[in-house]
């Protein structure tokens, strides 16, 4: 019943969960640079394919060894589990546990990211978390943004950083929060949840906050709490490279940006394969 009350009640803490759909051994043989875990639903299967096969292919960035997780949940009913189970089985990128797939359970979702890079890849040097309907430039986010920061970095995160911000009451936002859910007047700063980057040791240092603290549905709000608590400062990134909308198309903005949001299936292979020609502009 909490699922679906949403924010009457806290939900069950997230490791009550059960994986249905998992990969364990993605990293079995391998400390990657970068795991890019994208929050999808099972509906967006031509997102997935495009993503697949641009920004988010494994072999995107030469020398860097990349693993791409895309993040579901359960549909209410009715919903076809055996479709993603092949889809699953023919790309081996998706994880799921059996939480409803609703808005308001995107936090659990996020929690499952951090908790599957914390037990089967806590090697990895940096992560990233990010939406289907988001452009990554992963060329750019390697080479420029994470390659020469120091090789131990920890405690690291950073993406479109939101300070200062108050909870939303007005019922019709997108962003409204009941002072029941939330009752204080201010949030952490964090950043917003269409893209951020992280460095590998603070997934299991989330995850470790999450059991402490109120689960609220924002996700990034909540990231935000858990990175408070566990005394990590977001490191504000350069000017304009995480975008919340959508940055118009040209190869040369693309080139010098991480994050453009609202982004459709054809967009995404279309946008990759320009910069893919239009490197050096």
């Amino acid at each position: 019943e909490n699922e679906k009350s949403g924010n009457k009640t806290t939900p069950t803490p997230p490791q009550s969960f059960t994986f249905i759909i998992n990969e364990e051994e993605k990293c079995k043989d391998k400390t990657p640079f970068l795991v890019l875990l994208i929050s999808t639903t099972a509906a967006e299967l031509q997102h997935r394919n495009a993503i697949r096969k641009s920004w988010g292919n494994e072999a995107a960035v030469a020398g860097a060894d990349v693993v791409r997780l895309f993040m579901l949940g359960i549909q209410a009913e009715g919903a076809n589990e055996d479709v993603l189970l092949r889809e699953s089985q023919q790309y081996h990128d998706i994880i799921q546990q059996d939480f409803l797939d609703t808005y308001n359970n995107l936090t659990l979702k996020t929690l499952m990211g951090m908790r599957w890079v914390a037990s089967y890849c806590s090697g990895t040097r940096f992560a990233m978390k990010t939406d289907s309907d988001v452009f990554v430039n992963t060329m750019y986010l390697i080479e420029k943004l994470l390659r020469p920061l120091p090789p131990a970095t920890q405690n690291y995160f950073t993406g479109y950083l939101m300070k200062g911000n108050t909870p939303i009451r007005n019922k019709d936002s997108k962003w409204y929060i009941s002072e029941e859910e939330f009752p204080g007047n201010r949030y952490h700063p964090f950043c917003s949840g269409t893209g951020y980057i992280f460095s590998g040791d603070l997934a299991a240092k989330i995850v470790n906050a999450s059991l402490m603290i109120k689960y609220i549905h924002l996700e990034d709000v909540y990231v935000g709490f858990c990175l408070n608590a566990k005394g990590v400062e977001i490191v504000p990134p350069p000017h304009s490279l995480f975008n919340i909308h959508k940055v118009p198309f040209s190869p040369c903005m693309y080139n010098q940006i991480i994050t453009s949001h609202h982004i459709q299936p054809d967009e995404h292979i279309l946008y990759w394969e320009t910069l893919q020609e239009k490197k050096h502009m």
